[in-house]
């Protein structure tokens, strides 16, 4: 058998209690009766303190809503307060504002004002300024239009001299000659007074130089050549010289007016200079020298 089995035998065959054991039963009803009530008494205590810290709370929320509502009151009337300052300020920011642009208004009227008045001032200077150059420019443009006439008339009076000169050269060109010279060389046009020598100097074929010989004088030098006087007869008008070139004297005897006399300088030009004498006077001569414009010297033979 099974050590269950023999402990229940056991217990079936024990002896029944005796009545004068102990009430265990009571006891331990009393005891949970004790402490039921025990705990009744707890929890009633622990509700009697949850109902007054209850209370206290409820208290203290109605005390908090209070001095909310009462904050709240405060938060409205500061922030009516704020709102009234804001309009306030508002409105006064407006009229500032509006102030400000009446017065700017005011002030850009009157620089506007004051710069027109000195614009006008300014461009009545200048009108006056302009006004007195454009008199001087009118003054100087008639001064220089009767310049001009002036000037157009004496050009016109050049031109008419000019033509009317260059009319009697070539009249006076048209009326000089050439002629055979004293060496057998026809001559260049010969001029036989000093308007007919300024027409040889227009046409510029040759250099001229006059002269204005006199026998006391003795050699004078002309042009390039010396020349000296050795006897002139005025009635006859003829005359006698010496010419003096590349350092060879050559006499010229009973030479007459207007003809050429003709000599070579070797050493300067291969055509024959030329001296005319036009006047023939006591002891002077007056006439003049033609030289080569271009002067190659000639070969010597």
């Amino acid at each position: 058998m099974s050590e269950e089995n023999i402990t229940k035998q056991e217990l079936h065959e024990l002896p029944e209690p005796r009545e004068h054991r102990m009430p265990w039963g009571l006891i331990v009803l009393g005891t949970g009766l004790a402490l039921s009530l025990g705990a009744a008494l707890y929890l009633h205590t622990n509700l009697v303190n949850l109902r007054m810290e209850t209370a206290t709370l409820e208290k203290e929320v109605a005390s908090l809503r209070q001095t909310l509502s009462n904050n709240d009151i405060s938060v409205a009337q500061s922030i009516g307060n704020l709102r009234t300052e804001l309009d306030s300020a508002r409105k006064e920011t407006v009229s500032t504002a509006e102030q400000a642009k009446v017065a700017a208004r005011r002030q850009a009227e009157a620089i506007a004002s004051r710069v027109t008045n000195k614009l006008a001032e300014k461009q009545e200077e200048q009108q006056k300024v302009l006004t007195q150059e454009l008199d001087q420019i009118k003054t100087r443009a008639d001064l220089a239009t009767a310049r001009l006439t002036d000037i157009t008339s004496e050009v016109s009076t050049v031109k008419t001299a000019v033509a009317t000169n260059r009319t009697e050269l070539d009249k006076t060109i048209s009326d000089l000659h050439r002629t055979t010279g004293d060496l057998g060389v026809m001559s260049g046009l010969i001029a036989t007074n000093s308007k007919e020598l300024a027409a040889l100097r227009e046409i510029g074929e040759r250099d001229y130089f006059e002269f204005n010989l006199q026998k006391k004088a003795g050699t004078q030098k002309v042009g390039d050549i010396m020349v000296a006087l050795k006897k002139s007869d005025p009635k006859r008008n003829r005359f006698t010289l010496e010419i003096v070139a590349d350092d060879k004297r050559v006499e010229k005897k009973d030479r007459t007016i207007n003809e050429p006399v003709q000599f070579y300088v070797v050493s300067k030009a291969r055509i024959p200079y030329e001296l005319v004498v036009n006047e023939v006077r006591k002891d002077v001569i007056v006439g003049y020298l033609a030289t080569p414009k271009v002067k190659t010297p000639a070969r010597r033979l």
